[in-house]
């Protein structure tokens, strides 16, 4: 089971990309947070925070903990962190080394998310700490997933602290997003319920890679999550993410089963997740299990991290890739990562009209108590806050 210790470096298999500069960082992630944007400027750099306890854990022999946050199940000794790098075992018990520890903060629109059924043309306040339970070599926020604490400067920010901000920016959502939400889901639960009191609603953008309990827990605290399908195939999970495909497709059964808004994104990579069989067997699983009104992105790939020298998606691709889809029945597929494609915008099912117009982040709605305002047909959604 991989495990660090207390020397352990940013990055699990590329020790040249251990040293993350403040600069580095802020340039990768375009943090609001340190430019005081949102008022929430840097502060220390990170001093291990022994004090949150994690909540999905438990103790076996010789003072080793069990996480059962997600499914690599790390048993952990003493001094020693699981693989994601965040969680430690301190004393016999385990604890969250980034709870309250935000490393970046914006205030983005949600369609960039992608949501494209949320709240359409308003902004989702959002943030994210450092650490992952995958590794995926095409990442392209890897200076936040990929980093441990101990390398990127942060200052404590409570869940009220973070409501405040969202209420004073007036966000209708707060959104967990760019590095893992589930690397830190005691700190987003905590602010979802201040949120869920303030009337803000929250959203989940995930790869998935969850056990069951600690997503379900989740899912009764959020309004909508985000689930980044990598790929089909068991053998992509292995290779390219250092993850399995079931936990993630139990994921998305999970989350349709206890009412959540669901949305799909596939970012389609040449060669190697983009083949017309593995993507039409995806569509009719989605189609059997989550159902026809299940939103799929599929995403355009541009060279990042560690596939730099693979070529972009060919545009062709995601628009035979879109065809098979709506092949399949799915209703509601959209290209992404394409500036200005027509599938970019919502179509009403029954009159095919569209009901979203999106142009970059500028959007037009055609929707009103939930139909679309050219024939009544109900659009499945969450329009109002």
């Amino acid at each position: 089971m991989p495990i660090r210790s207390d020397k352990s470096i940013a990055g699990k298999k590329n020790p040249a990309q251990a040293a993350i500069s403040r600069r580095t960082f802020l340039m990768a992630t375009g943090s609001l947070l340190a430019s005081g944007t949102l008022g929430m400027p840097f502060g220390n750099t990170f001093a291990e925070n022994t004090d949150f306890e994690a909540r999905y854990y438990e103790i076996t022999d010789n003072g080793k903990t069990h996480c059962l946050l997600c499914p690599r199940g790390c048993v952990i000794p003493e001094n020693r962190k699981g693989y994601c790098g965040v969680r430690k075992n301190i004393g016999g018990k385990l604890y969250s080394l980034t709870y309250g520890r935000a490393c970046s903060l914006h205030l983005d629109p949600i369609e960039k998310k992608p949501f494209f059924h949320l709240l359409p043309g308003t902004k989702s306040f959002s943030l994210s700490t450092v650490g992952c339970n995958l590794e995926c070599k095409f990442c392209q926020n890897w200076q936040i997933s990929q980093s441990s604490p101990e390398t990127i400067e942060t200052k404590w920010r409570s869940p009220e602290q973070i409501v405040k901000k969202a209420v004073s920016v007036k966000a209708p959502s707060i959104s967990f997003t760019y590095g893992e939400p589930v690397v830190f889901i005691e700190y987003a639960q905590d602010i979802a319920r201040e949120a869920a009191a303030k009337g803000i609603k929250s959203f989940v953008v995930t790869n998935g890679f969850y056990r069951q309990k600690p997503l379900e827990e989740l899912c009764r605290l959020t309004d909508a999550i985000k689930i980044d399908l990598k790929s089909f195939t068991d053998k992509y999970y292995r290779d390219i993410c250092g993850g399995k495909l079931k936990p993630v497709l139990d994921s998305i059964v999970k989350i349709r089963s206890e009412g959540v808004w669901l949305e799909i994104v596939y970012l389609m990579l040449p060669s190697l997740n983009d083949s017309p069989s593995e993507i039409r067997d995806m569509a009719r699983w989605l189609v059997r299990n989550v159902g026809e009104d299940t939103p799929l992105h599929l995403s355009r790939f541009f060279p990042q991290y560690k596939l730099k020298d693979l070529p972009p998606t060919p545009v062709s691709s995601l628009e035979t890739a879109y065809k098979i889809c709506r092949e399949e029945g799915l209703r509601f597929v959209y290209i992404g990562n394409v500036p200005g494609h027509r599938t970019e915008d919502t179509f009403c099912p029954a009159c095919s009209k569209p009901v979203i117009e999106r142009r970059g982040y500028n959007v037009n709605v055609n929707i009103k108590n939930g139909h679309c305002v050219f024939c009544g047909e109900p659009i499945p959604g969450i329009w109002e806050g």
